[in-house]
């Protein structure tokens, strides 16, 4: 698969007790990419959950990307990185990982968007677009702008924020490549109902996209 055909439904982690699980299940009902964002592990606890979440994406075909440290990624050999807009330099960062790993960026404004493009980003995160369940300070995007950034750049656009199935399809026309979910299906109170929720948000975002 390509870059933009793992966007589909990129699972991004919520720190839950039972995360390794919770990773299996939804990677078992149809998530295309997952993103390791563990900001309150420290360094050789995230490098040990990395290798032991790197096992399940192995097992399953999909890139497992890991949020903020590319040093991480090259311990683990896993897929890529994806900084936020005050995580660190996006050339340094492509720089490390070399050309074939996958750097994502973060981008809430059209500027955002075209300086991580040319600052060799291979896809953009950017919302958020139903404001967040995780991330208190993150205010809601307007469609028109989210439209905009997508319209923009040539690499493509990951919606996040707040998506779930129920409104992922106000996203219609919009233009990016697939929707980054986190409560979504993270907040799902049992492992079988996160593979359930998976499965549900995949099939919803192909009939949107």
């Amino acid at each position: 698969m390509t870059v933009r055909e793992n966007l589909l439904l990129y699972a991004v982690t919520d720190g839950r007790a039972d995360l390794l699980p919770a990773v299996e299940a939804a990677l078992r009902g149809g998530a295309t990419m997952l993103q390791l964002r563990e900001k309150r592990l420290g360094d050789d606890a995230l490098l040990a959950l990395a290798r032991r979440a790197k096992e399940i994406t192995d097992k399953f075909g999909v890139p497992l990307i890991v949020n903020d440290r590319a040093d991480i990624v090259l311990a683990t050999d896993a897929a890529g990185a994806h900084l936020g807009p005050l995580d660190g330099d996006l050339r340094a960062a492509r720089a490390l990982l070399g050309p074939d790993r996958i750097l994502g960026a973060t981008a809430r404004t059209v500027e955002q968007a075209l300086a991580a493009e040319a600052a060799g980003a291979d896809y953009l995160g950017s919302g958020a677009v139903f404001g967040s369940t995780t991330k208190t300070d993150a205010v809601s995007m307007p469609l028109a702008l989210f439209r905009e950034i997508c319209g923009a750049v040539k690499i493509p656009v990951v919606a996040i924020g707040g998506i779930d199935r129920m409104n992922l399809a106000r996203l219609r026309g919009c233009g990016m490549a697939g929707f980054a979910v986190v409560s979504g299906i993270f907040s799902a109170p049992d492992i079988e109902q996160i593979e359930y929720a998976a499965r549900e948000l995949r099939e919803a975002a192909k009939h949107v996209l």
